[in-house]
């Protein structure tokens, strides 16, 4: 990783830690040589993170409410804070104050806390902070789609997200050293169950149809390993001329398309395949390719592994083809 030089010795604290993607993160500083602080919010979150980096990594339980981010950074003394944490991603999580704490208010807190506090290092040559956002914050919006889109964000936690976004974006204007990296479809090993990927990875052991939308839906699918390589990338970057980027591939593929290349590595015969079977949700974007000048002019780089590799890395992760037919090509 390109990235790994600046983070030899580092403190990095990263919030969200027990998270899908914030696991790989951790893992990332702690195999740059870091020193991490893993910061979670439960019993359940401080198992998932155990193990990882042993006599690097330091387990914080703290519920992240913004008045409590002054006396999180004292007590870590991080160079630079990675924050991946979020609310409102699982469908059970609806609860619009606690979205609205911990998407928006909880950045502005840490916004504020990092202005008053100098790095663990003083030399220290990246971001204080990189703030993991969303896709859903651009909202209803098409053509291209760079991050001087004006965004119409029509769900709360699009909305909440944005409001953490233009908390960076103040930040940056009064000279602290933040970025927020736009996130679209992550997927890879460790995903939560229940998105698509995962789902079919547990169709596979079952026989029967399954149930689909039409697929026709367009999406920047990104391997996870690239996503994290951009965040650290991000985060060790001296110059910093954004406040946001887009981090993404800047190619769409078919919902459908990625569902038949997964189903063809786990052997799911295609005509279980019940494309149509579930609606589709009302808030689904329609846009052009992601833009990613931004991205690939900062820092010289574009997420490279391609949405066959990510999912055949994917399934090999958790042990191959279900019980149907040997992996055939989609049809």
């Amino acid at each position: 990783m390109a990235a790994a030089g600046p983070y030899s010795g580092a403190h990095a604290t990263v919030l969200g830690a027990s998270g899908f993607i914030g696991l790989w993160v951790t893992r990332a500083l702690v195999g740059a040589g870091a020193r991490v602080t893993a910061v979670v919010r439960s019993d359940e979150g401080r198992r998932k993170v155990e193990g990882v980096g042993s006599g690097q990594v330091d387990l914080v339980e703290h519920v992240l409410e913004p008045a409590g981010v002054g006396d999180l950074l004292d007590r870590t003394s991080p160079d630079v804070v990675f924050n991946l944490a979020t609310y409102g991603v699982d469908a059970t999580e609806r609860d619009e104050s606690t979205a609205e704490r911990v998407n928006a208010q909880l950045v502005e807190a840490l916004c504020s806390a990092l202005a008053a506090r100098p790095p663990g290092r003083q030399r220290w040559p990246g971001q204080r902070l990189v703030h993991v956002g969303s896709a859903l914050e651009y909202g209803e919006v098409g053509g291209d789609l760079n991050e001087d889109t004006q965004p119409r964000p029509t769900t709360t936690y699009g909305r909440t997200k944005l409001a953490g976004t233009r908390a960076i974006e103040a930040a940056v204007g009064q000279g602290i050293r933040a970025v927020t990296a736009r996130l679209f479809m992550v997927y890879g090993p460790g995903e939560q169950s229940n998105r698509l990927v995962p789902s079919l990875i547990e169709a596979s052991h079952h026989q029967g149809e399954i149930p689909l939308t039409d697929g026709r839906q367009r999406r920047d699918f990104t391997y996870v390993e690239d996503v994290v390589d951009g965040l650290l990338r991000a985060g060790a970057a001296e110059s910093l001329p954004y406040a946001t980027v887009n981090l993404a591939t800047g190619r769409l593929r078919e919902v459908r398309e990625a569902v038949r290349v997964c189903a063809g590595l786990l052997g799911i015969a295609s005509e279980r395949l019940a494309f149509g079977a579930l609606p589709t949700r009302r808030e689904e974007m329609a846009h052009d390719p992601v833009n990613i000048q931004r991205l690939s002019n900062w820092l010289g780089w574009r997420p490279p592994t391609p949405l066959e590799e990510g999912l055949r890395r994917t399934v090999a992760d958790v042990g191959g083809p279900g019980p149907d037919a040997a992996p055939q090509p989609a049809r």
